[in-house]
């Protein structure tokens, strides 16, 4: 097989349409993720990598044997090959800006639409170097194929050079990350690592070791259904019990208005009429004791409802998502350390900032695999505003590569 730089390959796999749905019972939620599972196994045999295999619930593993006798922690690298249901990932028409200049970005003559530099400043971080974004149509799935092309690019590399020095290197992409379920039925014990690297950041410079503890909450609202004409004192309106459900909590403690450490209720979806309506919330919080504070507000919330209302208005499912990784990542410090000095050996600046999300790296270092998150390089994701620097995924391959290297110099 002929070598590939990072960016034909991340050219490659955004061409296959991979987007993940949620409430769905199986893994993976859509089958058509076994296309870049499967052609990622073939690309992995083809440039020599040994035990790939391809899981019936669409988990692609896969092993760079070491090149030296040295005993060091076997070391993984994951990134999830879905792309999110918040935006189609079919039929993808990326568009190579090169020596971007500055200006706004015409994504699409046709309909005029422009990625403005005033709404995305970070724009102007990229001048003189080549950027990847869409028509618009589609989001660019740099969530997180960019991760996957970086790890397939670090994973040829060591395969390409077996002078280079390093320890047994295991790769690992899932589906369904993006639904939640990334790591439901990742195998630890098969994978075989010590400890691991999820490639699945934002920005050049990413190092994310603390993440939202998470949780889903789905309110269904019983009302009464009854002619508007007959009624008064009749009519239970859940429609309106939604919304009243919606103004009891914290204003203030919205995504829209929130940063950094600072927690939410997110609203994500509302539906229903007059007799029925179902709210889900996502609610996130760095903090333990303010994650467990919110999920009791929303209890006193529905219990209030079904005193106002009458008992069984307002069911609550409360269903906790994942936790804070900090906790498991404290005792294994040293993958921050190294990943901050190949970062600075690389000419990158390092920046350590909490995650507002998850990634499958925070429920994988519950399950006994400690599994920081890395930056691919990619900006705005889940929408048409999506793009990804060039030079950023090449630096980032650079970066994965000089953390092999320090995992083999260094005493563990």
């Amino acid at each position: 097989m002929m070598k590939s730089t990072v960016t034909e390959r991340f050219l490659r796999y955004i061409a296959v349409d991979t987007q993940s749905l949620p409430d769905q019972a199986q893994i993976p939620s859509t089958e058509k993720q076994f296309r870049l599972a499967g052609l990622l196994a073939d690309e992995l045999r083809a440039m020599g990598a040994e035990d790939v295999r391809v899981s019936e619930n669409c988990y692609v593993y896969g092993t760079v044997p070491a090149t030296s006798g040295k005993k060091v922690p076997v070391l993984g690298f994951i990134a999830h090959m879905d792309t999110s249901s918040d935006y189609s990932g079919e039929n993808v028409k990326p568009q190579i800006i090169r020596n971007y200049d500055g200006n706004d970005i015409l994504m699409n003559p046709e309909t005029g639409l422009t990625m403005e530099v005033n709404r995305y400043p970070c724009l102007r971080n990229y001048i003189g170097k080549d950027l990847i974004t869409t028509d618009g149509t589609t989001l660019l799935g740099a969530d997180d194929k960019a991760g996957v092309a970086e790890i397939m690019a670090m994973a040829e590399y060591l395969l390409t050079h077996p002078e280079i020095p390093h320890g047994t290197i295991k790769i690992g992409f899932t589906p369904d990350e993006e639904v939640g379920r990334g790591s439901d039925l990742f195998d630890i014990k098969g994978f075989g690592a010590d400890v691991a690297y999820t490639v699945d950041g934002g920005p050049l410079g990413e190092i994310e070791y603390e993440n939202f503890n998470a949780a889903s909450a789905r309110v269904t609202i019983h009302g009464v259904s009854i002619h508007p004409g007959t009624s008064k004192n009749r009519m239970r309106n859940a429609i309106l019990m939604g919304m009243e459900f919606q103004n009891m909590l914290p204003p203030a403690e919205n995504p829209m208005y929130t940063e950094g450490y600072e927690g939410f209720f997110h609203l994500n979806r509302f539906s229903g009429n007059v007799d029925a309506a179902m709210l889900n919330y996502i609610i996130r919080d760095h903090s333990m004791e303010k994650f467990q504070e919110k999920k009791a507000y929303i209890r006193r919330v529905a219990d209030y409802m079904n005193r106002k209302y009458g008992e069984g208005t307002v069911e609550l499912v409360l269903k906790d998502s994942y936790y804070n990784m900090k906790e498991k990542i404290k005792p294994h410090m040293y993958l921050i350390d190294i990943a901050r000095e190949a970062m600075e050996e690389a000419g990158v600046v390092p920046l350590n900032i909490p995650i507002r999300g998850g990634t499958d790296g925070a429920r994988l270092s519950y399950m006994g695999l400690p599994c920081p998150n890395l930056c691919t390089g990619g900006h705005n994701f889940h929408g048409k505003y999506e793009f990804i620097c060039i030079q950023s995924m090449e630096k980032i391959v650079e970066i994965l590569l000089g953390i092999v290297e320090k995992f083999e110099s260094r005493n563990l």
